[in-house]
């Protein structure tokens, strides 16, 4: 594993990723910023090289979506319909992230291709489709990375981990015939989205379900993924909206349940696989708290990092 300029962890973040926006929405764009800042107070910042992305190419937008609704949404023809599925009001500032989000997560793909690990600050818009915008997502990040990474970077076998508590219906919908790409999901079945997709895997949980079962249900599912996709690449979506006391969860998943799963899951791929992460949902009013369990995933991350040098 080659490892980079004082051996920090390497990592994509942009400030730009949080912008002006109502504190009463419950989308909680203020926590990009306080996931950096947590990270800067908890001196963990400093053990990490972090990477700007530059705006996403067009070339790359259109690997996952069509063209006509990528230029709708770019210069803010969506229409009323288009705009209520998607969630968030249009701006120049959403407009500004979401071409800088999905440059992120590829750039993230990049660095954990090269070094063996990488987290992206931000990402995990599994809900955005090839043609329409839904659930807060616009571009599909990780649909958008998978594709350039099997296309242009020889990966022959990407596995999306996708452990939101939300099924990634859109990225399932996009990657559906892409036989060098599998989607995987383990989410709560009876939440958004009502109408579900065909991911590779799809595990439904019940409502309520707690750590042990939850725990014990992610490590086999990711067992069996290894074995039956053997995958180059992994990008791992590391929702934390199965927090107990998310308001749009509603599994039970304890603050220690959720860094034991950052936990087993890196523990199980580090060393045998290049590890992509992105941090998906997460809805808490609470925008601090909700920032340090984001930040889990980034410090189960370092944990291994720093392990081997």
């Amino acid at each position: 594993m080659k490892l980079i300029e004082n051996y920090r962890l390497p990592a994509v973040w942009h400030p730009d990723y949080s912008f002006e926006f109502s504190s009463k929405h419950r989308f909680p764009m203020s926590k990009f910023q306080l996931l950096y800042r947590y990270l800067e107070s908890s001196e963990t910042l400093h053990k990490m090289q972090l990477h700007q992305p530059d705006r996403v190419l067009m070339s790359d937008l259109l690997r996952a979506h069509d063209c006509e609704y990528v230029e709708a949404f770019i210069h803010n023809r969506l229409d009323k319909k288009a705009l209520r599925r998607l969630g968030v009001p249009w701006s120049e500032g959403l407009l500004n992230r979401t071409l800088l989000s999905p440059a992120g997560t590829i750039r993230t793909v990049e660095l954990a291709l090269e070094h063996g690990v990488s987290c992206h600050l931000a990402g995990g818009t599994h809900h955005a489709h090839r043609n329409f915008a839904s659930g807060f997502c616009i571009f599909n990040d990780m649909a958008i990375a998978a594709l350039k990474a099997v296309e242009n970077w020889g990966v022959e076998s990407v596995l999306i981990f996708d452990l939101d508590v939300h099924q990634g219906d859109g990225t399932a919908a996009i990657l559906h015939d892409c036989p060098n790409i599998h989607t995987v999901s383990i989410h709560c079945e009876k939440n958004f989205p009502v109408r579900k997709q065909s991911s590779s895997i799809d595990i439904g949980l019940p409502v309520g379900l707690g750590d042990e079962e939850y725990l014990a249900m992610v490590d086999s599912t990711l067992q069996m993924a290894m074995n039956s996709f053997q995958p180059d690449l992994v990008i791992y979506d590391a929702g934390v909206d199965v927090f107990v006391d998310d308001p749009l969860g509603r599994l039970n998943i304890t603050a220690e349940g959720l860094r034991q799963r950052e936990r087993n899951v890196l523990g199980a791929l580090y060393g045998e696989v290049p590890i992509a992460t992105v941090i998906g949902g997460g809805y808490d009013d609470d925008r601090e708290a909700l920032s340090i369990r984001h930040a889990m995933v980034v410090e189960s991350a370092l944990e291994l990092w720093e392990r081997d040098v």
